[in-house]
């Protein structure tokens, strides 16, 4: 009996607050993340908003500033790299990533750094810019200088350390400038994406599980994991005849960030919010197919 009465109460509360949204203007999403914004790809309208300036570690987000600035140094995408023990991490001692000793192509760690948010990959090509890592670290700093970054920090090209920092604003920006980059958008759009390492071949997975799925038009996208960041992800999102970039940071659990982008994809098509005791809970982080991966838990993605 009790179990009815709670059902019935959920059901109540339910209808109510569609009423309620159906009877007024479109409301603020009830944001899981504690930071996000949505903001209209065309216009530069800041849409939606929930803490958006203040800043927090961003994790694996800063692989969007790494691959940015490898890119403007217009090295050979052909260029064979052999994983040393120095793009292991230090930081976490996290052990999943392209092994040491495999030799892989610029153009493919570019690829894994993006996709697989592989974080030696991310390290190597830190190493192989040119003049090493203390001048991929300047270019890094003159790159967010010329993005107007005022709330970012960046120390190393991974996302590992909590000392990457951002705003949600920030990293809007950062995501709008990727459009001038579509080797990141024809990257981070596609479910999985074939590379080789050491001559083998295989598929790395989008570390962003709603790209591919049905009634999702993502046209980039990049998720971030710490412990100290929680769950992150910037997207640039079309729906409803509408493109956005819609940035999340610091949700507590993979369903959560899921649900914020469930609710901003309704809430461009007019749609009431979805409460969180009444969200999806199935929309978790992937795992990927290779051994190269581990769990989701045990890397900063």
């Amino acid at each position: 009996m009790a179990k009815n009465l709670l059902s019935q109460s959920l059901s109540l509360c339910l209808c109510l607050y569609m009423a309620l949204w159906a009877c007024g203007a479109r409301a603020e999403i009830p944001f899981e993340s504690a930071h996000a914004v949505v903001i209209d790809a065309s216009t530069g309208e800041v849409l939606l908003q929930k803490d958006a300036v203040a800043v927090a570690p961003i994790a694996s987000l800063t692989k969007l500033m790494t691959v940015m600035v490898v890119l403007d140094a217009e090295q050979d995408a052909a260029e064979k790299i052999r994983i040393d023990l120095s793009d292991m991490d230090t930081l976490k001692h996290t052990r999943s990533g392209v092994p040491i000793g495999a030799v892989v192509t610029r153009g493919t760690l570019l690829e894994l750094a993006l996709i697989a948010s592989d974080n030696h990959a991310a390290a190597a090509l830190a190493r192989s810019y040119p003049g090493g890592k203390a001048q991929f670290a300047a270019a890094t700093k003159l790159k967010i200088r010329m993005l107007g970054l005022d709330s970012t920090v960046l120390e190393e090209p991974t996302g590992l350390s909590p000392n990457n920092r951002s705003s949600a604003m920030d990293m809007a920006r950062v995501l709008r400038a990727t459009s001038g980059y579509p080797l990141i958008s024809q990257i981070t759009s596609q479910r999985g994406w074939a590379v080789a390492t050491s001559g083998r071949a295989w598929e790395a997975r989008n570390t962003n599980r709603l790209v591919g799925t049905p009634g999702w038009d993502i046209l980039a996208s990049k998720t971030g994991f710490t412990n100290d960041a929680g769950r992150c992800l910037a997207m640039q999102l079309r729906s409803a005849g509408r493109t956005v970039i819609v940035v999340l940071m610091g949700a507590t659990a993979s369903a959560a960030r899921s649900l914020d982008a469930l609710n901003v994809r309704r809430w461009l098509a007019g749609q009431a919010p979805l409460p969180a005791r009444l969200g999806p809970q199935r929309l978790t982080e992937p795992m990927t197919s290779t051994r190269l991966r581990s769990t989701r838990e045990r890397k900063g993605v």
